[in-house]
């Protein structure tokens, strides 16, 4: 294509942009920092630096909750900065092509559209695809064929299940479980446990580096304010621990997996049996998590290689390869299946 193009997977915790006038992938936090309200401070991986340290004039926050855009006036302005951080400036007259999840409502998709036609970058085209058709892409996967594919993204708030057949979805389920979910509970563990108070950050990190804790046979070492005495202190957290708390809150993913499968069609069923699980999404490299689900619902998993770039990857497809062209839509396309 001559014309500039841009693939944006707007995730909850990660913002994607493929453009193909550099034909790479930006992947940075979906954050912004206002001072006094209405200043942009800082905004993407700059603004994570500051999230749970800002002082009250500074106010750090996410724009999309659950998969959907909460704040539109923030999230345009995160996606018009990076945009012309990408194109120096020159980003006018672009055609963008955006992911959407699919179990949500007409309005809340509509609103990814609107995002990019009211944000002051002159589009020349708008298209839009459905997330876990991307992913599919993303990971490989030729979703246009008959053959049945069951694609379970673990993202940042949201857990999107999905089967995929002939270039569309069969049956889809969003839960409310994310990567935010194993911290929340990896916090309420250590507060409970160890009287210890810790942040979102810290939880993370536990999170993210279990799988190397557990191979060095050393319990994780963390720091927080002691909840009786109120002053900082550190602690040694066993990684079982951690494991088991991780297990708990998996297993309502997994749950819902099942639900999905009992629900299929049997010859898309025996599809799925042939080729596994796909799992992708920013916390599918959890650690366990695909043993997790295996082990819950006797199936293979195959993992993405680049589990948070996946649907960026697949956007990237659909605007560089004709043949998955069809994939994505307009929201003329969207108002006449309404």
């Amino acid at each position: 294509m001559s014309n500039i193009a841009f693939g944006i997977d707007l995730g909850t915790g990660n913002i994607k942009i493929y453009s193909t006038a550099r034909d790479t992938i930006t992947n940075e936090k979906n954050m912004i920092a206002l001072m006094k309200k209405d200043i942009l401070f800082a905004y993407g991986d700059a603004a994570f630096e500051m999230f749970e340290k800002a002082p009250q004039n500074i106010n750090v926050s996410f724009p999309l909750v659950n998969g959907v855009i909460a704040d539109i006036g923030n999230m345009t302005t995160v996606l018009t900065e990076f945009i012309n951080e990408l194109t120096d400036g020159r980003g006018s007259g672009a055609d963008y092509f955006i992911s959407v999840p699919t179990d949500v409502t007409e309005v809340e998709k509509r609103a990814f559209y609107d995002l990019i036609k009211d944000s002051g970058l002159k589009p020349r085209k708008i298209m839009m695809s459905e997330k876990s058709l991307a992913d599919g892409l993303g990971m490989g996967i030729d979703v246009k064929t008959s053959q049945g594919v069951l694609v379970v993204d673990v993202g940042f708030e949201t857990t999107e299940i999905s089967v995929l057949s002939l270039g569309g979805i069969v049956l889809s389920k969003l839960i409310k479980i994310g990567g935010r979910k194993f911290d929340d509970a990896i916090r309420a563990i250590v507060r409970r446990e160890f009287g210890l108070v810790i942040g979102e950050k810290t939880a993370e990190q536990l999170k993210i580096e279990l799988t190397k804790t557990e191979a060095e046979h050393k319990p994780a070492v963390v720091y927080g304010r002691d909840l009786v005495t109120g002053l900082p202190v550190e602690r040694s957290i066993p990684t079982d621990l951690i494991d088991t708390t991780i297990a708990e809150t998996a297993s309502v993913i997994v749950d819902n997996i099942k639900v999905i499968l009992e629900r299929t069609p049997p010859e898309l069923s025996a599809d799925v049996y042939k080729k596994g699980i796909f799992l992708t999404g920013g916390s599918a490299s959890l650690a366990h998590l695909d043993e997790l689900v295996v082990k819950g619902t006797a199936l293979k998993v195959n993992k993405a290689e680049n589990p948070q770039e996946s649907v960026a990857y697949g956007l990237a497809r659909i605007i560089k390869d004709p043949n998955f062209r069809s994939v994505a839509y307009s929201i003329e396309d969207m108002s006449e299946d309404i």
